[in-house]
């Protein structure tokens, strides 16, 4: 019997390596001699580098890179095992954690962090990169990323702007001439699991600007400058990013990713999902456990069990969810092909107690355990 276990990670307690481990040594309780593939997976936001990097039998490098308010920070970044591709998460050098409550301002911030973590990565001589941009404390369109690699940002006397989302208003002119020459043989994908425009009121600053510190008015002067910016970008580089869906994640980064980078934005678990080769993995399979911190009806929307469950279907294989809690709402996954969903918790605990990760690692064998002997028991085998 041929088991393909592929969780997310549970955020804040193990991650999806641990719960692949986890889940596995209580399913070889049952019957040691049953094949068990174990694939970590994520969905592009936090935990996609520990996830991709384990599932590859990668490694991991560490950058002293800009931070979002222009101090050094270091940056953590992944080398696939496959010896060409790189995955890079912004939130490492860019992200809102990086910055306290009380210094946060998306008029300041910059993403030049995560510009030297792609530099890093070309030097590295890897030429596939996947960049997964939640979590930023940043609204400059991708400004400080694009300096990072040699993109020339002018104002009107020739002179570069300096960082963070206010100096988008000063940009006259985009010079690409020193911009790195490796991205032009670079595939850039980026996970993006929003939809947001560049500006306007579904735009990047918006939306996510309150969350970074924006005040009310420092919203609206950041969508003009993000309306700004796109105006320079088209004139300049004959590209219109208004609208692409995703462009305003991350402050923009996603507009600026695929103006000065050639990225592509797509949902981040299908990026995954190709990135670890689980197609190939499921094939052959009798049953696919998958699952998350919680599964509620939102998991059926871009989350990694969702896209589990997409290639397993594919595949003709049952799915089985589990997490350390399950919504009353998350019923609704079953019209989306979830055979069961199941909660680890084995009696009444504190949160704390639950994340506790040697608790978490028993719970989840357990359960994995007693899913597997549901299944068996169905199909009447043992």
């Amino acid at each position: 019997m041929k088991i393909v276990i592929a969780p997310d990670s549970f955020k804040g307690s193990l991650t999806a390596l641990e719960v692949c481990e986890a889940a596995a040594t209580g399913i070889k309780a049952i019957n040691p001699g049953f094949e068990i593939v174990e694939v970590p997976m994520a969905d592009g936001g936090e935990g996609t580098v520990q996830s991709l990097v384990d599932a590859t039998d990668g490694t991991f490098v560490t950058e002293r890179v800009t931070g979002p308010l222009g101090e050094p920070v270091d940056a953590i970044y992944g080398l696939l095992g496959d010896g060409e591709t790189a995955v890079i998460e912004m939130a490492a050098a860019s992200g809102l954690p990086l910055v306290p409550d009380e210094k946060r301002n998306p008029l300041l911030t910059t993403t030049f962090g995560t510009g030297e973590l792609i530099r890093a990565a070309l030097d590295a001589g890897r030429r596939k990169l996947i960049v997964g941009i939640g979590g930023s404390a940043t609204t400059d369109a991708g400004a400080g990323m694009a300096q990072a690699l040699g993109v020339r940002l002018l104002d009107g006397s020739g002179e570069p702007i300096g960082f963070g989302g206010a100096e988008l208003a000063r940009i006259a002119t985009v010079e690409m001439s020193g911009a790195d020459p490796r991205l032009r043989d670079t595939e850039i994908r980026v996970a993006c699991d929003v939809d947001n425009p560049l500006y306007g009121e579904r735009g990047a600053a918006h939306v996510y600007g309150p969350q970074k510190g924006a005040s009310p008015d420092d919203v609206q002067v950041l969508d003009q400058n993000l309306r700004h910016f796109a105006d320079i970008v088209q004139r300049d580089l004959g590209l219109d990013v208004r609208d692409i869906p995703g462009a305003g994640a991350a402050g923009g980064l996603g507009a600026g990713l695929v103006a000065f980078c050639g990225a592509t934005l797509e949902p981040g678990v299908e990026i995954v999902i190709d990135a670890v080769k689980l197609p190939e993995a499921m094939r052959g399979a009798d049953l696919c456990l998958t699952g998350e911190g919680a599964i509620d009806a939102s998991t059926a929307f871009g989350k990694t069990p969702a896209g589990v469950t997409g290639v397993a279907r594919r595949e003709g294989v049952p799915v089985i969810a589990f997490g350390g809690g399950v919504s009353l709402s998350a019923t609704s996954l079953h019209e989306r092909g979830f055979a069961a969903l199941a909660s680890i918790l084995i009696r009444p605990m504190s949160l704390a107690e639950a994340m506790a990760p040697a608790t978490a690692r028993d719970m989840i064998a357990f359960t994995a355990q007693q899913m597997v002997r549901c299944f068996l028991a169905g199909r009447g085998s043992r």
